[in-house]
């Protein structure tokens, strides 16, 4: 039973470092990548679709996407939701058959803002890494009747070390993203 919820823990725990990663992804550095575009949701015929689904990202150079739409019925639809895209500062432009999108250079204080955003996002995944914690201790709390005191504060103390090594995890990507974005 106690292994039963520190899997679990265990399994939530690894998602929501993901998750955050994924969200540091979507954060623009100087380059253009194919994560900048993963979030964007383009109305397509009446439903919104994830942007990968709907083309093939390419990067030929540093800061530019080439993006080539599967049903060339959906461009002026890619195009405009590229455009409303918040914090991705692009304007596309389309010949017909793809999508070029140039990044502009980022400036410092907008770098610096990147940050702050970053940081935000990281301090998001800590709290929700916090809950799992609280709900896992709750859930051993509740097993104390049947295995006993000692075994549920073993297994506390093996949820905290779980709890510090993911939070390590989100650190350390917090780290190396502001590297990666306060790099010019």
């Amino acid at each position: 039973m106690i292994a039963d919820v520190l899997a679990g823990a265990t399994e939530r725990m690894k998602k929501a470092v993901d998750n955050t990663k994924e969200d540091f992804s979507s954060i623009r550095t100087g380059r253009a990548n194919p994560g900048l575009f993963q979030r964007i949701l383009v109305d397509y015929y009446g439903t919104p679709t994830p942007l990968s689904q709907l083309a093939g990202l390419q990067n030929p150079e540093a800061r530019t996407m080439l993006i080539t739409p599967y049903d060339k019925g959906a461009l002026r639809d890619i195009e405009q939701a590229i455009r409303e895209t918040p914090n991705l500062g692009a304007n596309p432009s389309n010949d017909g058959n793809v999508i070029r999108v140039t990044l502009p250079e980022l400036t410092e204080e907008r770098r610096k803002e990147y940050v702050k955003i970053v940081r935000t996002k990281a301090e998001d995944g800590k709290v929700s890494l916090r809950n799992i914690r609280r709900k896992a201790k709750d859930e051993l709390d509740a097993l104390k009747s049947e295995v006993g005191d000692d075994e549920v504060a073993r297994a506390e103390k093996e949820l905290e070390q779980l709890t510090k090594s993911h939070v390590d995890g989100i650190d350390d990507a917090l780290k190396r993203k502001e590297v990666e974005l306060l790099e010019i």
